[in-house]
């Protein structure tokens, strides 16, 4: 772990290098750090910036990154929220930023990317035994027994809470982690090194289990099961991995359905989830009836959809029609990234969003670069499950690793040839 806090550079890329390590340790907290980090690295990239830099920079390398950006700043011409869509260019600011500064910038995303990812891991890592500590004590200080930690008072967000974290956003953290950790693993030969690897995997995947989000641990299973194996090994090392792995998916499975929690959070609130109607006395609506909502409204505009900043408000319109009362009081969105971008920008919104998908993909394929198939995986999973492009902590995610990938992808590519 040397490499993440020492590296040989000039002095502009190494204060560069800490900005980049200090955003991604903040990430797990709150957000106003990771905001502080962002601009300091702004200002750090404009103060340090050259002529040379800019004559190599490329309006067209950044334009598939920052075209989500585009498409809301495009949405704002005829959307009736003005206000609210306003608002969503402060919030996506950073899917613009990253872009820009990491082509502007002259750091080594290929040299550095793995002890970025290993410094969000640690910080991960710690932020999970933070939460254990303060679940065991709070399971003392009630004289409950100590079992209760796998109960539904401490798992998802009721065990994220203490860090106020949203427990999807941290779980998507957590497990590009868990992908870089492994990565590191597999490369290195230095035992000791292997067995911090080691150790901080076991935390991560204790954090994960705790934290219980289906998306992220579908995403999981698949990053461990097929783009590990098929990326990173070859011949009889990715068969025993395989055979491994496949193993302990079923183990896993088997001893998460026999606690009555965690069966209820994965097999009974799923499938409470894709109904269609209320439960709970009405009390709760399951994301199949916000979808169901959302459907109408693409259905009113699906050539340009209803503009940005107008989802929840044109949402809240259904759910008032439909008396779906807490979704209507929590204001709550679609729950779907795919849906909510044509509700706000229509079918050219979403094959936006499906290029940005098949662009990464493609390049992760021909960079052979399982780190960048992790993330997309990841992303593209929890997109089916929240919209990640309205939250602060999913926008970070997004803007901050397509970026770095995308452009260190197109780099070795443009290289070969």
């Amino acid at each position: 772990m040397k490499d993440v806090f020492f590296i040989k550079d000039s002095l502009a890329n190494r204060i560069g290098y800490y900005h980049l390590l200090v955003f991604l340790a903040a990430l797990p907290f709150d957000r106003l750090y990771s905001e502080l980090a962002l601009i300091s690295f702004a200002l750090h990239t404009l103060i340090h910036l050259t002529r040379t830099q800019l004559r190599r920079f490329s309006i067209k390398a950044v334009l598939l990154p920052v075209s989500v950006y585009l498409l809301t700043v495009a949405g704002t011409l005829y959307t009736s929220y003005r206000a609210e869509a306003f608002y969503e260019w402060e919030r996506q600011l950073a899917i613009l930023l990253f872009p820009l500064l990491f082509a502007l910038n002259s750091i080594d995303l290929e040299k550095y990317k793995l002890p970025l990812l290993k410094g969000m891991g640690l910080s991960c890592a710690l932020a999970i035994l933070y939460l254990y500590i303060n679940a065991i004590q709070v399971i003392r200080y009630n004289h409950l027994p100590l079992r209760s930690i796998f109960s539904t008072a401490f798992i998802n967000h009721n065990f994220s809470e203490p860090i106020d974290m949203h427990a999807t956003y941290f779980s998507m953290y957590i497990a590009l982690s868990v992908a870089a950790m492994v990565y590191a693993f597999i490369r290195t030969n230095s035992r000791g090194s292997r067995i911090l690897y080691a150790a901080i995997l076991l935390i991560l995947l204790a954090g994960l289990v705790q934290l219980s989000s289906r998306s992220v641990f579908i995403a999981l299973l698949a990053i461990i099961n097929l783009v590990i194996p098929y990326f990173m090994l070859s011949g009889k090392d990715r068969l025993r991995f395989l055979v491994v792995s496949a193993g302990l998916t079923v183990i896993v499975l088997i001893a998460l359905i026999q606690n009555d929690a965690f069966k209820n959070r994965y097999v009974t609130d799923l499938k409470n989830d894709l109904t269609q109607e209320s439960i709970n006395l009405n009390i709760l609506e399951p994301r199949a009836v916000r979808w169901a909502c959302g459907w109408e409204l693409i259905g009113e505009s699906p050539l340009i959809g209803h503009g940005s900043g107008s989802e929840v408000a044109l949402l809240k319109e259904k759910y008032y029609e439909k008396k779906y009362f807490n979704s209507f009081v929590n204001e709550l969105n679609i729950h779907n990234q795919f849906l909510s971008m044509l509700i706000k920008t229509g079918v050219p919104g979403l094959l936006v969003l499906l290029l940005v998908l098949i662009a990464g993909y493609t390049g992760a394929w021909r960079t052979r670069d399982p780190l960048y198939a992790s993330f997309l995986v990841i992303i593209t999973v929890v997109f089916f499950s929240e919209n990640v492009l309205d939250g602060n902590k999913g926008i970070f995610f997004f803007a901050f690793f397509y970026a770095m990938f995308y452009l260190n992808a197109l780099k070795k590519l443009l290289i070969r040839k």
